[in-house]
């Protein structure tokens, strides 16, 4: 279905006649340096592609023919008229003498397999001369040096023209008229009988893989082979799929994840693309699930305003809602790539859920905040800040990586596509983090830091919301803001731990009057073990409530309402479960804030 889906994908770019789209048998590499060469081989300049400066230096691309299948980190095998330069001449700093040496004669040799005859070609002719009689030229340019050191691709033009020679109509000819047949068979993806590949073409520059070229399908152990298809020439028949398709699934991976690219995002160590039958909505979904540039909040969040006032005005954010639409991710794994989720489904179901997730993950917050947490934002929430550059399921979010647990990003956004429950390990991470960041303190300013932060919340929230509505639960559910009616034993201790603490700040004469709040010292054990702390708090605040000038009877009467609901013979349970103590997190966030807007009132 995967596969089935990304080739018919790559059928419709070739019909609509995608402009720098790979062809089939093609590649796009970034080559650096183009030798550029008089019609008698003799060497006329080398022009560098590279623009921009330091490591935003960038080499252009270009669209070169691939004549062989897999990869050459054992074998030696070269590319038809451009190559890296350990080809070309046979020099690198790294490589060993011996296979240097056999990498340039085969670059020659491939060139020779090709056009037995070089006077069919004025460019062919020209490179093979260059090689035989005039490379020694090439030590007069300021380029060798690097071309030496670096090893970069390299690729030949002649005199007065702009088109790579071995992009030339008669090297496309000869490469077709040499197609090498690995065996026909049943292919899988297309169900005709066609000539299978006994290699994947490698998916080029995955992030997170460390590699510049990893596989999806792929047998590198036996352990792996179906029973009689083993060996150089039967290993393709465990996963039959033709040459024609194993370039097309392969190339509009390429394409929809390339640098610059609307059409991928990553979450956690998932890189995710998605694509639909039409184009249009996948610049909306990129929107909706990108994290958002800065100072632009309007117009970052045009899509999701679009997408909630589509019921109000009567007009579609999107498609037609029977448009088909996918979502992939792929992560790295060794030299293959695991499936982290796959969704297949239409722009309508998109749309119903996606909305369904901006309303679970709804909840007050400050006028500054964001009016919709981002993906990375909520999954930052559940993790501690990582500076390793090798974690590869870290997420970026506001200028920070957060070390995600492998798989959960995977599962959320899986959840989020089906408007299924979110995964349980969500919550305990969440939570687990607001215990831990209980007294976190910022070391600009020396204030405390909220644990229970605006994404934290909208999290829980989301969660416990979704659960109880999956579920058909009878369980009166947290809501967007404050609710006094809700009896809740976790969520009442949650508000009452918020009280006590804004009374203890009060007090005080100030949150910066005071080293440690209650939160820094009591949130973990109050939100899991209320019976351990909450009767010393209530002791405390008589002290606290004693120093009071203003608001003292407003804060004994709230106290008093949240109070008189818990029940008379267990106030202070001896344990919360997971699910209260997102609950308790809840009301003290929902009470937080209400506080805080009435006192501004």
């Amino acid at each position: 279905m995967i596969l089935q889906a990304l080739a018919k994908y790559y059928d419709g770019m070739i019909q609509d006649e995608v402009p720098d789209l790979e062809p089939e048998g093609f590649k796009r590499v970034a080559i650096p340096f183009v030798i550029v060469l008089r019609k008698d081989g003799s060497l006329l300049g080398i022009d560098n592609t590279r623009t921009g400066e330091g490591r935003s230096l960038r080499a252009r691309t270009y669209i070169v023919p691939k004549i062989f299948e897999g990869s050459r980190t054992v074998n030696v095998k070269a590319n038809l008229l451009w190559d890296k330069a350990s080809y070309v001449f046979g020099v690198s700093t790294e490589g060993k003498p011996e296979r240097l040496k056999a990498q340039k004669e085969k670059f020659l040799s491939t060139i020779l397999d090709y056009f037995p005859n070089q006077d069919t070609d004025d460019g062919v002719k020209a490179v093979v001369n260059f090689i035989k009689h005039h490379q020694e030229s090439m030590k007069a340019y300021p380029e060798w040096e690097e071309i030496k050191t670096k090893d970069p691709f390299l690729a030949f033009k002649l005199d007065g023209e702009q088109l790579l020679i071995c992009n030339r109509d008669t090297v496309k000819e000869a490469i077709a008229n040499k197609t090498i047949t690995s065996g026909k068979g049943l292919c899988l993806v297309t169900g005709k009988i066609d000539n299978l590949t006994r290699l994947e073409n490698p998916i080029k520059g995955l992030r997170g893989s460390g590699k510049g070229e990893s596989h999806l399908v792929s047998f590198n152990d036996s352990a792996y082979w179906s029973y009689g298809k083993k060996g150089k020439n039967s290993r393709h028949k465990n996963a039959p799929i033709s040459k024609s398709a194993s370039a097309a699934y392969v190339t509009a991976i390429n394409y929809m994840q390339r640098e610059g690219s609307r059409q991928w995002i990553k979450v956690g160590d998932a890189t995710t693309i998605f694509w639909a039958e039409k184009k249009e909505i996948e610049d909306w979904f990129a929107d909706i699930f990108g994290e958002p540039a800065k100072g632009k909040s309007e117009q970052d969040n045009a899509a999701i305003k679009a997408l909630f006032k589509a019921p109000e005005t009567g007009a579609k954010p999107v498609l037609d809602d029977s448009t088909k639409f996918y979502v992939l991710g792929l992560s790295p794994n060794a030299s293959r790539i695991a499936i982290r989720f796959w969704y297949a489904g239409t722009v309508g179901e998109v749309e119903q859920n996606i909305r369904q997730y901006f309303d679970d993950t709804n909840i007050t917050h400050a006028d500054y905040e964001m009016p919709h947490c981002s993906l990375n934002g909520l999954l930052a929430a559940t993790a501690v800040e990582t500076k390793d550059p090798k974690k590869t399921n870290r997420v970026y979010f506001r200028g920070k990586y957060y070390d995600v647990t492998p798989n959960l990003a995977g599962d959320f956004m899986k959840a989020i596509l089906t408007s299924t429950p979110y995964p349980r390990t969500l919550l305990s991470a969440v939570i687990t983090r607001a215990k831990a960041e209980q007294s976190k303190k910022d070391p600009k300013t020396g204030k405390s830091i909220q644990n229970v932060s605006y994404p934290r919340a909208a999290l829980i929230k989301a969660i416990l919301y979704r659960e109880a509505r999956y579920r058909n639960s009878n369980i009166k559910e947290v809501g967007m803001s404050l609710d006094t009616s809700n009896i809740n034993p976790g969520y009442l201790l949650g508000r009452l731990f918020a009280v006590l603490e804004k009374v203890q700040i009060d007090s005080a004469g100030g949150e910066g009057k005071i080293n440690a709040t209650i939160r820094d010292r009591f949130y973990g054990s109050a939100s899991s073990t209320p019976v351990t702390v909450f009767a010393r708090l209530i002791r405390l605040n008589k002290h606290h409530l004693a120093k009071l000038e203003n608001y003292k009877s407003y804060y004994e009467k709230l106290i008093g309402e949240i109070t008189d609901k818990l029940l008379p013979d267990n106030a202070f349970p001896s344990h919360l479960s997971l699910d209260d103590q997102g609950r308790f997190a809840i009301g003290y966030y929902h009470q937080r804030y209400f506080r805080k807007q009435d006192d501004n009132k």
